[in-house]
């Protein structure tokens, strides 16, 4: 029996049930060949309670009102009560939230009021915010007529087992993602609440390499204060760069327990301190050719080391963000490759009559003028003759960067082919006399002495302008009347610049 003021159970010897079986095996165990003393140790230990303790699963029984009559060990321990008189009488509604409470009530009383038992995958959540996930079996309990006095529950935690699925689907989604194209960005901001959602009181952080090879620009960190993702965007790499920029310059993860007194956080510490970054842990993100791609940092509040999860999710984490990199730059060179011109790099006809086309639309939205010029090297082939195409190529990647150079980030250059460019500018002012300066000098400066295979070369050019509206409303009506100013040029004798007037090429 049991007395509900103490929550102990109570059991007379001679009507025991498990008394009566003890009595029975200790019988069978006498008159068998295996009564060693091992076997008696066993039987007589067969207590009820101490029986259901080492039961790793949450065993509970209710009464019909819902309210607990038994638990075992690992019951109490997750309830936070000592005995089971601490929770005897009570009900979900003391130990969970009350959504949850109530959701776990009405079931239990449908499955109690139909006599049916259930399984099923639950996710419980407690009054103190802690979240378990539990594979839960409900069977009515009844007596001996049969009728059903109450509910046997029987949990065991499965959130490892959840939290590895859930692992899994995320990666999944992450790679899917990669196949798909999606933006780097958001790929890495997915990464980063993959593994925040993996690991408690952690903000992930995501820092890639910048072209040059020495900087670590902002990639993704969703739970970092803004204010601190601002101020490390662009960080030199260095031996004593706190915990990525170390890491990428070591090409190896670098362990920070304590921001405030490592030595490699001397420069930083001040600033992760305000916004309570205590501890740092940073592995570099590299390519299958060993080319660091970027860091992966974990932030913790807490000064402490990472714990072997926090490592394994960490090179997880690694892994699917160099994926995702490498994908997007062979992506990026793909497209690179698709709209510029291999030699010099300069945009080729495929990007620069769309990119001029969006100029007019601007211009004729802004009442602005452009022009066209197109230019063409003066007696090229005599270079390639003389001293070869790789000397060539030589001479036209000079130019072309002189060109850029020379440009400024609103202007569109092309190379259209062979020696010919065109230069698009925009000109808010209608300033013709100024735009016609800059070509002046730029065609000068292309004129400087270069220094190719040891023989010095000197490269003159014609160039022909165009003006929009006046010369062309169109792209290709606009270029084709800089193309015929250009032929102008060439006929009176190269190395000089011809305007467009109405049709007519005006030498300047």
């Amino acid at each position: 029996m049991n007395d509900a003021t103490t929550g102990r159970w109570v059991a007379q010897q001679d009507s025991d049930p498990l008394e009566l079986l003890r009595r029975r095996l200790l019988k069978i165990a006498t008159a068998s060949d295996i009564d060693d003393g091992d076997s008696a140790l066993v039987i007589q230990s067969l207590d009820a309670k101490s029986l259901m303790d080492q039961f790793p699963e949450w065993l509970a029984i209710k009464d019909r009102r819902g309210r607990f009559i038994f638990a075992n060990a690992a019951v109490l321990s997750i309830a936070g009560a000592d005995q089971i008189s601490d929770i005897f009488g009570r009900t979900v509604f003391d130990v969970m939230s009350d959504e949850v409470a109530e959701e776990r009530f009405l079931l239990e009383q449908q499955l109690m009021s139909l006599g049916q038992a259930q399984e099923q995958e639950e996710l419980a959540r407690f009054a103190d915010g802690r979240e378990i996930w539990l594979l839960t079996t409900r069977t009515p309990l009844r007596n001996a007529d049969g009728q059903v006095v109450g509910l046997i529950v029987m949990s065991r935690d499965i959130t490892e087992r959840k939290r590895q699925e859930g692992l899994r689907r995320e990666q999944a989604s992450v790679l899917e993602m990669v196949a798909r194209g999606k933006p780097l960005t958001v790929i890495l901001d997915a990464i980063c609440r993959l593994v925040q959602w993996q690991l408690d009181d952690i903000a992930a952080s995501f820092l890639l390499m910048d072209e040059d090879g020495h900087h670590l620009r902002h990639g993704a960190a969703p739970d970092l204060p803004s204010a601190y993702t601002r101020i490390v965007d662009g960080i030199e790499i260095g031996p004593r760069v706190g915990s990525c920029g170390t890491a990428a310059w070591r090409r190896s993860a670098v362990i920070v327990r304590d921001i405030e007194t490592d030595p490699l956080w001397s420069n930083f510490r001040d600033i992760a301190l305000v916004f309570g970054l205590r501890s740092c842990w940073s592995t570099p993100i590299l390519s299958t050719d060993r080319e660091v791609l970027g860091t992966f940092a974990l932030y913790s509040g807490k000064t402490r080391e990472p714990t072997q999860r926090e490592l394994e999710i960490t090179a997880m984490a690694t892994d699917l963000a160099g994926i995702a990199i490498e994908r997007a730059r062979s992506e990026e060179r793909i497209r690179h490759m698709a709209h510029h011109d291999p030699l010099t790099g300069l945009p080729n006809r495929a990007l620069f009559w769309p990119q001029f086309s969006r100029a007019l639309h601007e211009a004729r939205r802004e009442n602005r003028c452009v022009t066209v010029a197109y230019i063409d090297l003066d007696n090229f082939k005599q270079v390639n003759d003389m001293l070869g195409h790789a000397a060539g190529d030589e001479v036209l990647k000079t130019l072309s960067a002189r060109m850029t150079g020379s440009i400024r980030a609103t202007d569109l250059i092309v190379r259209l082919g062979g020696d010919e460019f065109a230069i698009v500018f925009s000109n808010a002012n209608h300033d013709e006399a100024g735009i016609l300066r800059r070509l002046r000098d730029l065609r000068a400066g292309l004129c400087e002495v270069m220094e190719v295979e040891g023989t010095r070369v000197q490269a003159t050019c014609s160039m022909g302008v165009a003006f929009f509206p006046r010369d062309g409303a169109t792209p290709e009506d606009l270029l084709a009347c800089a193309d015929r100013a250009m032929y102008e040029a060439k006929a009176h004798g190269r190395d000089t610049l011809e305007v467009a007037r109405k049709g007519v090429a005006l030498t300047v």
